[in-house]
């Protein structure tokens, strides 16, 4: 089982603000978009129950059990006592699988932040205000505005800027605000982030969808057709009484919300369809008539519907699904154009992420001149590479052998005689 981590976004504002409101209406709004969504509320106050007394689950707990799952058809709940209290990212961390967790409240939880700020709401209104003069005074976002918080005359606890209020300032997390008051839209952009109106439901998606939603991967499995030194096809040859393609579609179909076989075979792996009914396996043929592994990049990158692709040759035996959910996570975090594995002999193409949208053209204007080699397009001056080296792969696949292929008959043999009870 490979758990892919679930990005995440906080909602955050002082009582009354709407969060629950907005973030009812974004879920909706999101989950319309075919999304995956995942929720998380931060509850205040000590002890809360999601069953009723007198109901059987909460005598189990009344009774002293300190753990209590309650499980029906097409749901599960889980209560359990624990010492203090649960850090938002670990929360985060046991909710993997998610395209987006929208957390209500955690604002000190180190998540990007969007900050809801309601003119009908007093306190909101003198957060705005604070908010503005601290950005016209040149104060950096997060900075102490307590004082600049408060009204002429206010003390200490008193009036709709109080000090528990006050500690519910926007902080260096905030990424957005969602409001309706002139001035938090004026110090948004003095912050050069945006401001998106209280009641753009959509609005506020198209942000998350762009900046923070785990963006799709396309798998691409190149599988060519005939080889030389192996003497027929690497798909079809046989690996543990299979097929070799069976392997590498069950390995990587996982972490695929697309799998795509690039070949020029697709009579001979139509199998594959009856095989895995479910995977809705794409066959694709070559784009060039000529053969290299720049054409055959280009037929990944053109094939593929969503912006990130993981290509990954047919005869890499121990390919890895978490080396491809790791690079998908580290080209998000960079902005980076192409993740691929570097170690001492070099890059590793055939294991690596591509953003479609910006290689492709590249990939194909080289290819257009003769190109045939992956390694000159590494170098294009419009493309960020980012090198994952060999210690990040370890750390991932501590075993390692993700990048071993397989040739030619012995070169398979081999590898089925030693790795075999893997």
């Amino acid at each position: 089982m490979i758990d892919i981590p679930s990005p995440a976004i906080a909602i955050v504002g002082r009582h009354n603000s709407g969060k629950t409101t907005l973030i009812e209406r974004l879920i909706a709004e999101l989950v319309a978009r075919g999304l995956d969504v995942g929720s998380i509320k931060h509850h205040s106050h000590r002890g809360f129950d999601i069953d009723h007394p007198g109901k059987d689950s909460y005598r189990h707990r009344a009774a002293g059990a300190s753990e209590t799952v309650i499980a029906a058809p097409g749901q599960v709940a889980r209560v359990k006592t624990i010492e203090g209290e649960m850090e938002c990212s670990d929360l985060v961390r046991s909710m993997p699988g998610h395209d987006i967790v929208v957390v209500e409240g955690y604002r000190k939880s180190g998540l990007p932040t969007i900050e809801i700020m309601r003119q009908a709401n007093a306190a909101d209104a003198h957060t705005a205000e604070a908010l503005l003069a601290a950005a016209r005074a040149g104060e950096p976002l997060g900075a102490d505005h307590v004082q600049l918080g408060r009204a002429e005359g206010e003390v200490q606890g008193e009036g709709p800027f109080a000090a528990d209020e006050r500690e519910k300032m926007p902080t260096a997390a905030t990424v957005a605000v969602a409001t309706d008051i002139p001035a938090a839209r004026e110090a948004a952009a003095l912050y050069g982030i945006p401001a998106i109106g209280l009641e753009d439901t959509a609005a506020l998606a198209d942000f998350l969808t762009e900046h923070y939603v785990r963006p799709r991967v396309s798998v691409v499995i190149q599988a060519g057709g005939e080889s030389r030194r192996m003497g027929r096809s690497k798909a079809t040859v046989p690996f543990a009484g299979r097929p070799l393609i069976c392997r590498l579609v069950e390995r990587l179909a996982p972490v695929a919300d697309e799998l795509i076989i690039t070949t020029n075979e697709a009579t001979n792996l139509e199998f594959l369809h009856e095989m895995y009914p479910d995977r809705d396996i794409r066959l694709v043929p070559d784009a060039y008539n000529e053969r290299g592994a720049l054409p055959g990049l280009y037929t990944a990158l053109s094939a593929a519907r969503n912006p990130y692709v993981a290509v990954v040759a047919c005869d890499m035996v121990f390919a890895s699904a978490r080396l491809v959910v790791a690079e998908a996570l580290a080209m998000h975090e960079s902005g980076a154009d192409v993740v691929t594995p570097h170690n001492k002999h070099g890059f590793e193409p055939l294991h690596a992420m591509y953003r479609r949208d910006t290689c492709a053209p590249v990939v194909h204007r080289r290819t257009e001149t003769g190109e045939k080699r992956v390694q000159s397009f590494f170098s294009d001056p419009e493309i960020t590479v980012l090198p994952f080296a060999q210690e990040r792969v370890l750390e991932v696949e501590p075993r390692g052998g993700c990048f071993i292929n397989a040739n030619t008959p012995e070169d398979l043999a081999r590898i089925e005689e030693s790795y075999l009870g893997e």
